[in-house]
């Protein structure tokens, strides 16, 4: 029998129609269900086949689409109206956290609501690229030194309430938020060169001044495992034993032994990546790269084809980001990078920093299915 595509459930057109209606892009949803699927087949293995704990995730996962169907509905106009407000309410709740906040790895990092607790450190990596598009994309591109210095107080003060927390790791990521619109919006290379020179020419201050006992310690952990191999090295050498005993094909779901034997920290959260490569091998880590650049590529088609600044700026954020994200986390799962706690995108067991990935991308599909309906 002949396929014929008009008499086979949905066409094309009627698709497009339909996401148009919803507010949602499929090209981009898929790899992220793909991912979400993917996670939950890392995190049964990596919990010891706690079939109970993956259920926990999937109601967070649930309440994450949930939450991206829902933004993807608000019209880009309306989001840029309301990042002022969202900025300033985060700000508020990370002065909270401060005063009222639930210590946890010896900071004080957590609100405790009774039924549930979060980081509103992860709320305020959505609000500084949402307010800084607003301030940037008002006006041409380039900015001017004025907006500059603006964006510039916009993006330190999160990032210094959350240092005191103290939280290094978080604070340098939320800078780097605010940071990469900057560079989207088309900073002069003079003065990119400027800011790096004076960042390294600060590094001595920040070292003896700013930095903690246990941060410095993970500074020189990154530089040499093997100087306490059984004490601050423990974590990043069996990651990498972890990762290199996987191979091309891996030892087989449920069947690695580094995590299973508790030789592997933080198996179902930082250090997930080495779980996923020790069981699924080089073959496992092609295939999330390979969802990963999906997502990007998709991503970076959307802020091409965004209609103004604020959508260009917002959205190319979003990407960059997320690529920050995942490049971290396995670059210091490897060895590559300092450990600085970041969960890997859609994989890391967690509730906070997931509704937070999602409703970014629900303002990404917002921003490409309403571009028909808003120009200026």
């Amino acid at each position: 029998m002949r396929f014929n595509p008009t008499n086979s459930g949905v066409t094309t057109t009627q698709l497009s129609f339909i996401q148009r209606r919803l507010h949602v892009d499929l090209t981009l949803l898929t790899p992220l269900l793909l991912l979400s699927a993917f996670g939950l087949i890392v995190l049964y293995s990596a919990f010891g086949a706690q079939i109970d704990q993956v259920d926990k995730q999937l109601i967070r996962l649930g309440i994450a689409f949930g939450v991206l169907f829902t933004i993807a509905q608000i019209p880009p106009r309306q989001l840029r109206y309301w990042a002022p407000w969202f900025y300033g309410f985060s700000l508020l709740l990370l002065l909270s956290v401060l005063l009222f906040g639930t210590a946890g790895g010896g900071a004080k990092r957590w609100l405790d609501l009774g039924v549930a607790r979060f980081q509103p450190s992860e709320m305020m990596k959505l609000a500084l690229p949402m307010v800084l598009s607003a301030v940037l994309g008002a006006r041409a591109l380039p900015p001017h030194w004025g907006r500059l210095a603006i964006s510039l107080l916009l993006i330190f003060v999160p990032a210094g309430i959350i240092a005191i927390e103290p939280d290094l790791g978080t604070a340098l990521l939320v800078s780097l938020s605010g940071l990469s619109v900057l560079f989207l919006a088309g900073l002069a290379w003079w003065m990119i060169f400027t800011m790096i020179i004076t960042v390294a020419a600060s590094a001595p201050l920040l070292w003896f001044c700013f930095l903690h006992d246990y941060q410095r310690e993970r500074v020189l952990t990154f530089l040499d495992p093997t100087r306490d191999p059984l004490g601050t090295g423990y974590h990043i050498i069996q990651s990498k034993i972890a990762i290199g005993s996987g191979g091309l094909y891996g030892k087989g779901w449920l069947n690695g032994t580094q995590a299973h034997l508790s030789f592997l920290p933080e198996q179902h959260t930082d250090f997930v990546f080495a779980v996923l490569a020790e069981e699924f091998g080089l073959i496992g880590v092609i295939l999330l790269l390979a969802l990963y650049f999906m997502v990007i590529a998709r991503g970076l088609h959307i802020a091409s084809h965004a209609q103004n600044n604020y959508g260009r700026l917002l959205a190319g954020n979003i990407v960059l980001t997320f690529f920050i994200y995942f490049f971290v986390n396995i670059g210091m799962v490897s060895g590559l990078l300092p450990v600085v706690g970041l969960p890997l995108p859609m994989i890391s067991y967690g509730g906070t920093s997931m509704v937070t990935l999602l409703a970014a991308f629900g303002m990404l599909m917002s921003i490409h299915t309403h571009r028909r309906l808003w120009v200026s």
